[in-house]
């Protein structure tokens, strides 16, 4: 013990030496670049304690493999990008007929017993709160077109189409019938727009507000309108003149409160189901089983 006290003024030499040397003798010194047996690294561990030199590589080897695979696990797709790909679009609702004339009134033009999908022109109309929604569809690969008139004529009339542009997009635009040319309107109350172009067909579906703003182009629709069908080609993306030379109408105005199912015959089987033509079917068919005299 006497020994070690001896000693111990010793000891305090080599410290006393650095700090009369100053910064530069400190900056060289092995303490600081852990040189020289014995000596402390930077961080204060011993040279020889592996274990203490190793310890902060690997954690920080870990931390970063842990964070890359979780970025590339929770925000990278398979192709690469550094979002989720969105999710695809819903396909196009099918119109249902089943429905006619209970849950929404229908008009259907075209072969007796025709739906949506093969009728030459399909219109369905119901309330949703304080919007009516339109489902249209037509053979055609332009445009599909409803119009609220207060006459059987065209000229003055609320017009909503549903158009099929050259880039395959189906889009609804508001026209306005000035005599027989349909002038596009701006405004456009429709809302909740969606079309397909599908197996030579343009359907939409759409909703507009029961009650508008006065203004001379867009109407009420709480009150009763005769409605105009029509439907034709388009040339990039722009209506041309209707299919048939004398579109059909409803024949009566219609209110969106009350749901009926309307049949409308087309030309081709108008000929054969007029009472005229029926006579002259039987007349013939009796003069065939009974002969000439």
């Amino acid at each position: 013990m006497a020994r070690s006290r001896r000693q111990r003024p010793g000891a305090w030499a080599p410290l006393l030496l650095l700090l009369l040397a100053g910064p530069a003798a400190c900056a060289a010194s092995p303490a600081d670049d852990g040189a020289g047996p014995g000596g402390r690294g930077p961080r204060g561990r011993a040279r020889g304690d592996a274990g203490a030199d190793e310890a902060a590589p690997r954690h920080d080897s870990s931390y970063g493999t842990f964070a890359g695979e979780f970025y590339d696990l929770r925000y990278l797709s398979e192709e690469g990008y550094p979002f989720p790909t969105a999710p695809p679009v819903d396909p196009f609702a099918k119109i249902k007929v089943d429905d006619c004339g209970k849950t929404k009134g229908c008009f259907r033009y075209g072969k007796p017993g025709c739906n949506a999908e093969t009728c030459d022109y399909f219109l369905s109309y119901r309330m949703i709160g304080a919007d009516v929604e339109f489902e249209l569809s037509a053979d055609t690969d332009g445009w599909v077109a409803v119009g609220f008139s207060s006459d059987k004529k065209m000229g003055g009339d609320d017009v909503m189409a549903c158009v099929h542009d050259d880039n395959g997009r189906v889009r609804i635009q508001h026209f306005y019938n000035v005599g027989q040319w349909a002038k596009e309107i701006q405004r456009n109350p429709a809302r909740d727009e969606e079309g397909v172009f599908e197996n030579s067909r343009v359907t939409c579906r759409f909703k507009r507000p029961v009650n508008v703003p006065r203004d001379e182009t867009i109407v009420d629709l709480h009150l009763s309108w005769y409605y105009l069908f029509a439907w034709g080609p388009a040339i990039q993306g722009s209506i041309t003149r209707h299919d048939i030379d004398s579109p059909p109408t409803s024949e009566r105005v219609v209110s969106i409160y009350k749901y009926e199912d309307i049949f409308m015959p087309s030309a081709a089987y108008q000929t054969f189901s007029s009472p005229f033509c029926l006579l002259l079917i039987v007349a013939l068919t009796f003069y065939l089983l009974m002969g000439t005299p």
